[in-house]
């Protein structure tokens, strides 16, 4: 399995980890991060009835287009223009219907009325805090999917960046989900080529 490796989508980003730091990771590729969904998403979403669906910094938009591909109507946005037009590519090689958006995670907003069953934050690592926002984009009953790299990850794990400042805790998620129904919040143990990977994981719900 491909390890999922630090995304810094805008914020206070280290020098380069702009949209052109990433366009350029893309271009170097012809595929920067696995095509499959990650594991444990797959197993998490996967035998949901579809719906309207967010993936939220989205990268090459392998997510929205598996949840495509199970029916879900899916938007995937990222600052990358490079990579939103890899998944463009391959979605529509693929005939799935995938709404592709180049914006910055920290300004874009839904159109006005717009919800969703799912919003699915995946590897965002920023160091601001965005997903205060994403609770108010849910449905009645919709869920809000954070996974990504634990700070223990630091010590005990492999990859990932190396600012804890960018990292999740399993405190930090339940803020994040205040106010929905927590259905799982916990430490997900990822294997890699190199190791074990360590993540948190939190499924919420309106």
């Amino acid at each position: 399995m491909t390890d999922e490796h630090d995304r810094r989508h805008g914020g206070l980003k280290p020098p380069g980890h702009d949209a052109d730091f990433w366009d350029q990771r893309y271009t170097e590729t012809d595929r920067l991060w696995s095509a499959e969904p990650n594991a444990t998403i797959a197993e998490v979403i996967g035998s949901w009835p579809p719906g309207r669906a967010l993936d939220f910094g989205a990268g090459e938009g392998r997510h929205a287009a598996w949840l495509a591909s199970l029916g879900w109507q899916a938007t995937a946005v990222d600052f990358s223009a490079v990579g939103i037009e890899r998944g463009r590519a391959s979605a529509d090689a693929a005939g799935l219907d995938v709404e592709w958006v180049v914006a910055d995670v920290h300004t874009w907003e839904p159109p006005p009325g717009t919800t969703y069953d799912l919003v699915l934050v995946a590897y965002l690592h920023l160091a601001d805090d965005v997903l205060d926002r994403v609770r108010d984009w849910l449905a009645p009953g919709g869920a809000l999917v954070v996974l990504g790299h634990a700070k223990r990850n630091l010590t005990d794990g492999v990859g990932g960046p190396q600012d804890a400042r960018l990292l999740y805790d399993e405190d930090q998620l339940a803020v994040a989900a205040d106010g929905l129904r927590v259905e799982r919040l916990a430490e997900v143990l990822r294997p890699t080529a190199d190791g074990t990977a360590i993540d948190v994981l939190l499924v919420a719900r309106r």
